[in-house]
């Protein structure tokens, strides 16, 4: 990547995203590669009067570190982090893969240990402290989206250079009519779904959290779900790829889950009991991104998607659901991806992927890419 854009990218994130003060501390984290955007970064913090504070995790290394994992350990590792993560103002998350099925063989007793361990950390930073996830231009990357490299960077600098402040105010009808909403159904091929999401609260996402972004969030009432979905995208796990996803819901718990890879789903499920419940609804419109490429934080922003994960409620649209997984699992309503029907208390919002309804059109690709 250019170091033009690079720059660029990094103004947006600090300026906008970030909001960053002078006085404030901001953790950078680089997963794997990155560093070029962290030297970026380092630069007009300082400028901001800020103070920047650098982390980097290589997965090769931390594949061996993992697999030792000991409860010892992280009883001691919890305290030292805990005070520092406390004490940040914010953080900028870079990833940048190499592989992503680098830890693939870290037995699931330890990802569960860990993740057990850190719960009270990660959940303080999604919804205490700002911050915000961008990935990373890799090879490995561009070949998910299966595009050359070259190719792959235009498309990674346009969907993160997006008019995200434009995106907000386009927002706002959707959040006003979802926060509003008691029931939604979805219909589409293999789906037939019902659920409340009466007093839940209701977020907007456009470029404050996740670096490319474009949805509107909540998480339905957690013992209201009934029904089937049957998700078309792919979705890739702790270095599994799962594909054709169908789960049964009866009052809000997931009771019978399928896919390629059966056993495995049920292990995730198995997680803990808040991982057989849905912890988000979202819908999504970022007209740039139309189709997936096995990278959940551009795939869940596609145009004319949608999400429902199973795992954790955020704090800010909580119905309550507690676990160590949030799995956002997307699907597609497009017609290309075999059409599909949100439904707003029975009024008809969007159809095959294009908002329908007379306050939403400014939603529809044309409108956001003008």
């Amino acid at each position: 990547m250019r170091d033009e854009r690079l720059g660029r990218i990094a103004d947006n994130l600090i300026s906008y995203s970030l909001d960053v003060q002078a006085g404030e501390h901001i953790m950078i984290m680089v997963v794997d590669e990155g560093e070029l955007l962290a030297a970026e970064l380092v630069k007009k913090l300082y400028a901001k009067g800020a103070y920047p504070h650098l982390r980097f995790i290589r997965p090769k290394v931390q594949r061996e570190w993992m697999k030792g994992l000991s409860e010892g350990q992280l009883v001691q590792m919890f305290q030292w982090e805990q005070e520092m993560w406390y004490g940040i103002h914010g953080y900028i998350g870079i990833h940048g893969e190499t592989n992503d099925s680098e830890m693939k063989d870290v037995p699931e007793e330890k990802n569960r240990l860990y993740a057990q361990h850190f719960h009270a950390i990660a959940q303080h930073v999604d919804n205490r402290i700002k911050g915000i996830r961008i990935n990373y231009p890799t090879a490995a990357l561009a070949q998910k989206a299966k595009m050359p490299t070259e190719e792959f960077e235009d498309f990674y600098y346009k969907v993160c250079s997006l008019d995200y402040r434009k995106m907000s105010v386009a927002c706002e009808p959707l959040y006003q009519l979802m926060d509003q909403t008691e029931n939604v159904r979805i219909v589409g091929p293999g789906t037939e779904l019902s659920f409340s999401i009466k007093g839940i609260g209701t977020r907007v996402a456009a470029g404050k959290r996740n670096m490319p972004d474009g949805e509107v969030y909540t998480s339905p009432v957690k013992d209201s779900i009934n029904g089937i979905i049957s998700y078309n995208v792919a979705s890739q796990y702790k270095g599994t790829t799962f594909e054709d996803i169908r789960l049964t819901f009866r009052e809000g718990k997931i009771v019978e889950a399928k896919a390629n890879h059966t056993a495995r789903l049920n292990e995730i499920l198995d997680t803990d009991e808040g991982a057989r419940y849905i912890g988000e609804f979202a819908i999504a419109f970022n007209p740039a991104i139309l189709h997936p490429m096995g990278d959940t934080l551009f795939d869940e922003k596609i145009a004319g998607s949608f999400h429902l994960t199973p795992g954790q409620a955020y704090i800010q649209a909580d119905n309550g659901n507690r676990s160590t997984i949030h799995w956002d699992l997307v699907n597609i309503q497009r017609p290309e991806y075999g059409g599909g029907e949100i439904w707003f208390d029975d009024v008809l919002i969007r159809r095959d992927g294009l908002f329908v309804h007379p306050a939403l059109l400014g939603l529809n690709p044309q409108q956001l890419l003008l």
